[in-house]
């Protein structure tokens, strides 16, 4: 608005010297003034008309509001700022606007309707239903209307008055769908299913050969339990469509809720085996079962059966395989999954989801080289995906080319990502600028980390291992480490840190305590450097000969520390940063 305020003052500045006085005056405009102001209003009108046109809701909403403190007289701006508000999701702002527009107009047809829309969204019922039915008295003649009111007395739960209103509009428009819809709905709120089931049969009565109108039939006998009736009608939709998906699918249920589980896998393989049941709706049916795996693994072998029938009937559609490939990586079964993926991309390569999944599976299997294959592909080919970047910086820190993972995790961080893939960036690049010897850089990348997921023990334990290394920092280290173990109690390796760092604060007493705790887990007691550091607390705590049988043991179990064979030689500590 800076540009009107300046526009306005110059005006008024130009009537000054016209005048040739510097008396003050009153603030009403003079008639240059005056035109001004309407020819801004107009602009910003106009802008916004356009604005909305092309779609940008947003920036129309603003000229609207520009124009309306120009001029607070016109009711098709608030009008046009109700339904913008509406488009935008924002009901009570629609409301208030509409309000405005309604009363400064009370003649206007549409904008009582918006009005009835926004009471309507605010789910105001009463008050929508109030409005439309004042309309329905100013235009007797008009159905949708008339329409409008029995719905929104039907959604304020008025059903009485709803069923009169649809039974009048029967009569003007015989049973049209919608209606006969609305009229189902409230008889099984009512718990009348029978009227309900009777409303659908006007429909049956009149396209008798509409399958689609003996499922609502079905699904209304359903829904009440009345499974015989129910079961009745779908037996008639397959003597006219045996192959009928729905339906096939629905007896399919009914016969698992009975038990018979023969009967219920071959009517879904009936349903499943139809070409003409469309993929999308067939993806739609299984995709739940990715989640029920988690919770449920008898699913599983019902879930996969079903993708493999997918497969099988549309052997040439890339999201089947990709389908495939969720199912069996879900299972774990990651082989099979990779099988799938592979053969999507190569009917359809342009899915980056796709190539996802594949680069997750290589990072969980530990196999760097086909990570850093496909990852090199995915950033050639979809250079804007910041997840391409991620598995890139992964697979080159796993084969230790630290300056390449440190490019690709740079390049992950400028595209950005949401706040818990940042953390794993500047997680990984913790580790990997620890690897490079850039430890200020290392300290800052996981200091960035937990600032943005503050809770990551996995963070913590590596930052503060890596400080009891270099010796720094101990007392946070202590801390986040403490804090580690605080949220995962049962881990060794955080205990194995907790007690190295102890350690590097002399604090050898309570270092062996939480040692001997870790060794208590037997994949502690396989672990060379555990093994090691143990040796060097015994050792400084004067238990000479126990810590060279520590010490030797460690290295039969393949510790690789440089000061490793001295200590044993020499049997004596030897303080080494290379761990």
């Amino acid at each position: 608005m800076r540009l009107v305020v300046t526009v306005i003052t110059v005006a008024a500045g130009l009537l000054a010297a016209a005048c040739g006085s510097t008396k003050k005056t009153a603030s009403v405009p003079g008639p240059v003034q005056q035109q001004v102001l309407e020819q801004r209003a107009d602009s910003f009108f106009f802008a916004a008309q356009r604005s909305k046109i092309l779609g940008d809701y947003k920036t129309a909403i603003t000229q609207y509001s520009d124009y309306i403190r120009l001029n607070r007289n016109n009711p098709t701006a608030y009008y046009e700022l109700g339904r913008l508000f509406l488009e935008v999701r924002n009901p009570a702002y629609a409301l208030g606007f509409a309000r405005r527009a309604a009363a400064m107009d009370t003649s206007n047809k549409w904008f009582q309707m918006s009005l009835a829309d926004a009471f309507a969204v605010n789910e105001m019922f009463d008050s929508a239903a109030a409005v439309y039915d004042g309309l329905c008295r100013k235009y007797p003649q008009d159905d949708d209307l008339l329409f409008n009111k029995g719905t929104a007395l039907a959604k304020g739960r008025h059903y009485a008055e709803a069923l009169a209103v649809f039974d009048t509009l029967e009569t003007r428009t015989g049973p049209i769908e919608e209606l006969i819809y609305q009229r189902q709905r409230i008889f099984l709120k009512l718990d009348m299913v029978d009227h309900a089931a009777a409303e659908i049969r006007k429909l049956i009565r009149q396209e008798p050969g509409e399958l689609r109108y003996w499922g609502m039939l079905a699904e209304t006998y359903e829904s009440a339990n009345r499974i015989t009736e129910a079961k009745a009608v779908y037996d008639t939709i397959l003597k006219q469509d045996p192959y009928h998906p729905r339906a096939l699918i629905a007896i399919a249920n009914l016969e698992k809720k009975n038990g018979d589980e023969a009967r219920y896998r071959a009517h879904m393989m009936q349903a499943f085996r139809n070409p003409d049941y469309s993929i999308d709706e067939k993806i739609s049916f299984v995709y739940p079962y990715l989640r029920m795996l988690e919770t449920d693994t008898t699913k599983r072998e019902e879930g996969l059966m079903l993708a493999r029938l997918i497969v099988e009937t549309h052997p040439h559609e890339a999201k089947a395989y990709a389908l495939r490939a969720d199912m069996f990586s879900q299972a774990d079964q990651p082989d099979s999954a990779l099988v799938n993926y592979r053969e999507s991309i190569r009917l359809d390569s342009t899915r980056f989801s796709v190539w996802y999944q594949m680069m997750w599976i290589y990072s969980r299997m530990d196999q760097p080289d086909s990570l850093l294959r496909i990852s090199d592909h995915v950033i050639q080919q979809f250079p804007k995906e910041f997840m391409g970047y991620y598995f890139n910086g992964l697979a080159n820190y796993f084969k230790q080319r630290h300056d390449a993972a440190i490019q690709s995790l740079n390049t992950a961080l400028s595209i950005g990502a949401e706040k818990r893939f940042m953390a794993d960036v500047y997680a990984l690049l913790g580790d990997t600028y620890h690897a490079s010897g850039l430890h200020s850089r290392s300290d800052s990348s996981y200091d960035m980390a937990l600032s943005l997921r503050p809770g990551d023990h996995i963070v913590m334990n590596n930052y503060s291992y890596y400080l009891s290394i270099r010796g720094e920092k101990l007392e946070k280290a202590e801390k986040m480490s403490r804090r580690s173990l605080e949220l995962k109690p049962d881990s060794p390796t955080y205990m194995d840190t907790y007690a190295w760092i102890l350690f590097r604060l002399g604090k050898y007493q309570q270092a062996r305590d939480w040692m001997e705790k870790a060794l208590q887990h037997p994949e502690a007691q396989q672990d060379p450097d555990v093994l090691e550091h143990y040796g060097d607390i015994l050792f400084n705590l004067n238990e000479k000969d126990k810590a060279v049988q520590y010490w030797q043991l460690a290295k039969a179990k393949g510790a690789t520390s440089r000061g490793l064979a001295r200590k044993i030689a020499e049997k004596r500590y030897i303080k080494s940063h290379d761990r």
